[in-house]
């Protein structure tokens, strides 16, 4: 079986479900719908260092929200599809979209809903707090749950497999002497 930092070295691009992976899958409502969503800036940070390395980050959500085209704006993320319940019909667009094959892609989700793009990608991933059935099935399991750190731990791992850790934290404004 072959490692996840071994299959993290072939990796081009991450895509990433949004509730319960770049949030903690709460869902807050107001009289007027959903109003609030909370997203873990260490977690945005990383994802704007991957695209500052040239690996570029898209979303992958069943859900449509307006919070969600705000948040990958403001990190100018690759891409964004909402509202696709079919996430392995979506995933595979959006490989075409991107110009990568699907084993070139980290893909990281949560839910029964994810287990199609993760079959197919090259570096399957979830939060430490994803179900049973989605973490018996991935290559890696992050220590940390989402929307508190996951989505860094895996940005991490892809960036220094490939080399790109030292240009990250140039990025990041780190001394030479420090990185």
């Amino acid at each position: 079986m072959t490692s996840p930092e071994t299959r993290a070295r072939g990796i081009r691009c991450i895509v990433l479900d949004v509730d319960g992976v770049l949030t903690d899958g709460s869902l807050w409502y107001g009289a007027e719908g959903e109003a609030f969503k909370r997203f873990d800036v260490k977690d945005g940070h990383a994802l704007v260092l991957a695209r500052l390395v040239g690996v570029p980050v898209a979303l992958l959500t069943a859900r449509e929200s307006r919070i969600v085209e705000v948040r990958a704006a403001e990190l100018k993320l690759a891409k964004v599809f909402q509202g696709r319940r079919d996430k392995g019909l979506a995933f595979a667009e959006l490989c075409v979209e991107l110009k990568v094959s699907p084993g070139e892609v980290a893909y990281m989700g949560d839910d029964l809903n994810d287990l199609a793009p993760l079959s197919a990608c090259g570096l399957s991933a979830c939060p430490a707090d994803a179900v049973d059935d989605v973490k018996s099935r991935v290559q890696w399991v992050s220590s940390k749950p989402g929307g508190h750190g996951a989505v860094r731990e895996l940005v991490e791992l892809v960036l220094q497999a490939r080399g790109l850790w030292s240009a990250a934290l140039e990025h990041a404004g780190v001394p030479e002497a420090l990185r």
